[in-house]
């Protein structure tokens, strides 16, 4: 799977996310990152790509031409996804990690300023994708979320039984976990995951979860809930 990215700051998604999994899946040809300079494409002397909103306003708008021209050169197939990372956008969620991790390519836009020019979303943008109910300086963190959470999900990243009972999975969240030593500062791994019957340890699992995502995420369980029916 191949992630471009259109950014300001290419240099904050390379080395900000090459680590661990990430790193791992880059290096077994699992998954390509690309981050490309928006300011690269600017016709400005100056590489400004950014101006004065019509209509009034506070603060900057990036300019549609430059972004438009930096995804042109990425040359990509018809119907390639071109996601952008803005708080109006769908919540992200595991499910759209799941469906984006299908992808063959895909290419994050992330926004600076006020955000960007309208007609290069309307001549573009496919889905516009927020994770969460709050405004960040600009979208490379976000767009760092979306391909850590969706690389876990591509073929032979991590084993399929890893995120089978992961939050949010089931519409429910994960269990608590336990490692050694059996007791630390008092507490005791519950007995039951000591006992070595694994039907019995799986339903003490969906047990907790289900007393998890009931106290936490109410909202979730209802959803569980109505699926099992």
């Amino acid at each position: 799977m191949k992630f471009h990215v259109l950014t300001l700051f290419p240099n904050m998604i390379l080395d900000g996310i090459n680590h661990s999994i990430i790193a791992r899946a880059i290096a077994n040809n699992l998954i390509d990152l690309s981050a490309v300079n928006i300011r690269d494409f600017s016709s400005n002397k100056h590489n400004k790509v950014d101006d004065y909103p019509y209509g009034g306003g506070v603060g900057l708008v990036m300019a549609a031409a430059p972004i438009y021209n930096a995804y042109k050169s990425l040359n990509v197939k018809k119907g390639t996804k071109v996601v952008y990372l803005t708080p109006k956008g769908e919540l992200f969620s595991q499910k759209k990690a799941r469906e984006l991790a299908k992808e063959e390519e895909l290419i994050l836009l992330c926004g600076h300023y006020e955000g960007i020019d309208q007609r290069v979303i309307d001549e573009i943008v496919t889905d516009e994708i927020s994770i969460g109910d709050y405004v960040l300086t600009g979208g490379e963190l976000a767009a760092m979320v979306l391909i850590d959470a969706t690389t876990r999900l591509v073929e032979n990243v991590i084993k399929e039984e890893a995120t089978a009972n992961e939050s949010f999975e089931n519409n429910l969240l994960e269990y608590p976990q336990y490692t050694r030593p059996a007791v630390f500062m008092n507490r005791e791994v519950p007995a039951v995951l000591l006992n070595g019957n694994h039907a019995e340890i799986e339903k003490f699992r969906l047990e907790q979860s289900i007393k998890l995502t009931k106290e936490r995420r109410p909202d979730l369980l209802n959803l569980y809930e109505n699926c099992d029916n």
